[in-house]
């Protein structure tokens, strides 16, 4: 299992990699040496917290941890190492991204292990994406700063000048912990369901034998997380008269956490008796993603163009992220071949590609008056397309034209070409050279709350509850679904036609998915959505377009099937993994597995 004496690479990497500090050179050097004082803290908490169990701590010597918790900047980085926890999908399942086991991707390496999602090989013993140590390591982290930091009050600083600010910041640290617990939670319970929930220190004998917590009872416990620290978390640290800090879980994180969390709570998958009209779980989905909009609207909008939101930590439709050291790791394992250094990896299917709607009408290609020409497939769509794949055609590191038909520069036969006939834009720095001679690296950031997946979960929260153009009964929900979807359409760079008024709930139902899947793209909530919305058994056939080129430069596209996958409804939760259940007899495997 992973303890924190496993991560002391990362613990020494996290300040650099999850948090951004804006300051003078001689504030710079301070930092240097506060980080010099942090690897030791680290050196010290991997003798004192090695241990055979991910939720207990070894108590052996509280000297050392006093040496930790009671100086304010070993107690900070102690904190801030905790956030090397949140998770990422920059190619996180064997090089893969989730995407590749989703009907928007195929991985072009059919020896990873993404692929056990896809033929159904995986089970508790050949497990895939297994948080479940990782998250319950972060969990254990927050519950022993919890319980260490609480009443510390770093009486050998006490008559510095920046006294009085740092313990100003550090009131914010249990409320920053605790959220990203929270967080922890979300991640364990999407996968697994019910899950321990623990929020002590226990003794190695007690960890073994903690019972699992219902689905239902961790979600209240996750929103009243939420509640209590948007309650003290402030909408910014810009305005902090310490270091000014970027990347730490503010208000807005928490509201938005609670978003998600409820809009999950009552999908289908976890709420399958929901009320056609007027369901409570549906309500306050809607209640939590409108609390975003009344409290932070001015904050994150107008949404910015949809081409500067990634990788940019300055998005102001930016909610939550996780940082990443500068690199080009990503870059390496999806360039298209064609290109130096381009090894190929998760590649964009036929299936998301169709998903596409016509920019000039809002129809999709296969609806009447849509305005799809299938000899000239790609114009005409809307924006976004562009700004997610590469089609045969598009320009990519100018003047590179992709020929992704058969022969082609960037095509079959060559080894690792593509198999559905597109490559990955989304995420990928086309300013970074991959070139052997002279390799080059970027900042990757990956997005884990921004203001547009807010407004989305408002729009499927409200027409479950109400429908597409009815207000809700409680004046709090007094803007549509229609409406808020619409300002998603509206954004600067893209301006797709509104959704039209008077659609029925289901019409409306079907088009925001489609909506939802082509806005948060490549951003792992596809593979969830697809098992909160228990929809897995239709969206099994992976197709990819297969293109040739005639003598005279004509080209001819033809769908082709690319993949049929295996699907189980068990498949809508993670099985349990088989060393948990040899460790803990109290744990229950999930239904199928």
């Amino acid at each position: 299992m992973k303890h924190i004496n496993d991560l002391t690479e990362e613990g020494k990497k996290s300040v650099s990699k999850f948090v951004s500090f804006h300051q003078s050179p001689r504030k710079s050097n301070i930092m240097k040496m506060r980080l010099i004082k942090f690897f030791l803290g680290v050196l010290f908490l991997c003798i004192i917290f090695s241990s055979c169990n991910y939720l207990d701590y070894n108590e052996s010597s509280q000297y050392e941890k006093d040496n930790v918790f009671s100086v304010f900047d070993r107690n900070q980085a102690f904190l801030t190492n905790i956030y090397s926890y949140l998770p990422s999908d920059f190619s996180s399942v064997d090089g893969a991204m989730r995407s590749s086991a989703t009907d928007d991707a195929k991985h072009v390496w059919d020896l990873s292990a993404i692929q056990k999602f896809n033929d159904g090989s995986w089970n508790s013993v050949v497990t895939l994406d297994n948080q479940w140590n990782s998250m319950y390591s972060g969990i254990r982290a927050v519950n022993t700063y919890l319980k260490e930091s609480a009443g510390q009050t770093f009486s050998g600083t006490k008559y510095n000048s920046d006294y009085a600010a740092q313990m100003q910041q550090f009131a914010l640290y249990p409320y920053e912990a605790r959220f990203l617990r929270a967080f922890f939670y979300f991640e364990l319970i999407k996968r697994y369901g019910d899950v321990p929930l623990v929020t002590t220190v226990l003794t190695p004998d007690q960890a073994n034998k903690v019972v699992p917590a219902k689905f239902d009872s961790i979600i209240k416990f996750i929103v009243s997380e939420c509640d209590s620290a948007a309650r003290k978390l402030p909408k910014t640290f810009s305005n902090f008269s310490t270091t000014k800090e970027t990347g730490r879980a503010t208000k807005g994180a928490a509201w938005a956490l609670k978003s998600r969390v409820l809009l999950y709570a009552a999908s289908p998958l976890h709420n399958p008796n929901a009320l056609p009209l007027g369901d409570p779980k549906w309500i306050a989905a809607a209640k939590a993603a409108k609390m975003v909009i009344d409290s932070l609207k001015s904050q994150y909008t107008p949404l910015p163009s949809y081409t500067t939101t990634f990788n940019n930590l300055t998005s102001k439709e930016l909610i939550f992220e996780r940082r990443e050291a500068l690199s080009n790791y990503f870059e390496y394992a999806n360039t298209a071949v064609g290109f130096a250094g381009g090894n190929t990896g998760t590649c964009p299917t036929q299936n998301l590609v169709d998903a596409y709607e016509m920019k000039s009408t809002g129809k999709g290609i296969n609806e009447t008056g849509s305005g799809y020409n299938a000899s000239t497939p790609y114009v005409g769509r809307d924006p976004r397309f562009v700004a997610t794949i590469l089609y045969d055609g598009a320009v990519w590191k100018t003047p590179q034209v992709l020929q992704i038909w058969n022969g082609g520069l960037n095509a079959p036969p060559k080894s690792n070409a593509t198999k559905t006939g597109y490559y990955l834009k989304k995420y990928l720095l086309e300013s970074i050279s991959l070139d052997p001679a002279l390799p080059t690296t970027g900042l990757h950031c990956w997005t884990i709350f921004r203001y547009a997946e807010i407004l989305l979960n408002y729009s499927e929260a409200m027409n479950e509850a109400y429908g597409p153009d009815v207000p809700g009964g409680d004046p709090v929900l007094n803007l549509t679904a229609r409406s808020q979807v619409n300002v998603v359409r509206n954004r600067t760079g893209v301006a797709m036609p509104v959704f039209p008024a008077g659609m029925t709930q289901a019409a409306f139902r079907d088009k925001l998915r489609n909506e939802r899947r082509i806005e948060l793209a490549f951003e792992d909530h596809r593979f969830w959505d697809i098992r909160r919305w228990k929809i897995g058994n239709t969206v099994k056939d992976i197709y990819g377009i297969d293109i040739t080129k005639d003598g005279s430069g004509g080209l001819t596209y033809t769908r082709k099937l690319v993949e049929n996958r295996i699907w189980d409804e068990k498949m809508n939760l993670y099985p349990i993994p088989q060393t948990e259940l040899n460790i803990n007899s109290n744990l229950k495997q999930n239904q199928g597995w």
